[in-house]
This record gives C-alpha cells, structure tokens and sequence, in this order.
C-alpha cells in the first residue's frame, strides 16, 4: 500500500483548499487556493525549498480553489509546469474547483456540490487508476 502526502498551498488551516485534500488517496495530492492567477505563494515557498527531482518516482494529481472561472488555467499554465520540472513520472488530470461550490457546514463537515463532487470523483479515479498501474508494476519488479 502506498503513502499519502497531500500538500495544501493555503495559508490558512481551516480553507476550503485544505479540507478538500482530506479524501482519501495514494500518491502526492497538491492543492491551492489561487490567486491573482497562479498557485499560492506558500506553496511556492514549499516547493522551493524541496530537492529538484523531490517527486521523481510519484505520481501527483494537482487540485485548486478560487472565486471564479478565471482562474480555472492555472493549474496547467502555472502549477504544472513546477510539478513537472521537479520529476514525477505522471501528473494526472488536476481539478479546478469554484470556492461558492465547497461548503463548510458549523460541524465541520464538507460538502461539494454535485457537479464539482462527480468531476473530483473522475480525476481521484484517474488518480487511483495511475497509483494502481504503478504499484502494479513495482510489485512485478520487486
């Protein structure tokens, strides 16, 4: 069985970004909040302060918040092109999730709407799907 690390680029320990990444997964989940078009500058400070090849052998699926569709690019234009440059042999299919379809309720639970919860059921099956080839093919090797 593999190790999860999820990875939350948001400054605040409570956001929407963060409780997002509390599903369940095997691999390097890395989410964001976005801002001004890019991922958040703590998570930048993060990876900038991991070695260069720090996702070599793992696969990653990026996930992002933010208020508007603006901003649904960055995790291709901007978040990408970082992961990428630091090794991993697969980055899966990212997802871009608006703030208004993320509800925290005063329990503390989470709800997704259901258009963003079935497009986050895809890319975390894809994810699951990528992990299970991989490990797949570890186990055949070791």
């Amino acid at each position: 069985m593999a190790t999860v690390l999820s990875v939350s680029g948001s400054p605040s320990a409570t956001s929407r970004t963060a409780r997002l990444l509390r599903r369940q997964a095997d691999g390097v989940v890395i989410g964001t909040p976005v801002y001004k078009a890019a991922y958040s500058g703590l998570l930048k400070s993060l990876l900038d302060l991991l070695p260069q090849y720090a996702l070599a052998g793992r696969t990653v699926l990026p996930l992002a918040t933010g208020g508007t569709t603006a901003h649904v690019l960055a995790i291709d234009y901007a978040l990408r092109p970082v992961l990428a440059s630091m090794g991993p042999p697969h980055i899966t299919p990212g997802w871009f999730t608006l703030d208004k379809d993320i509800t925290v309720r005063e329990d503390g639970t989470l709800t997704v709407a259901p258009g963003s919860a079935e497009a986050l059921a895809q890319v975390t099956d894809q994810f699951s799907a990528a992990l299970t080839g991989r490990t797949t093919l570890l186990a055949a090797a070791g």
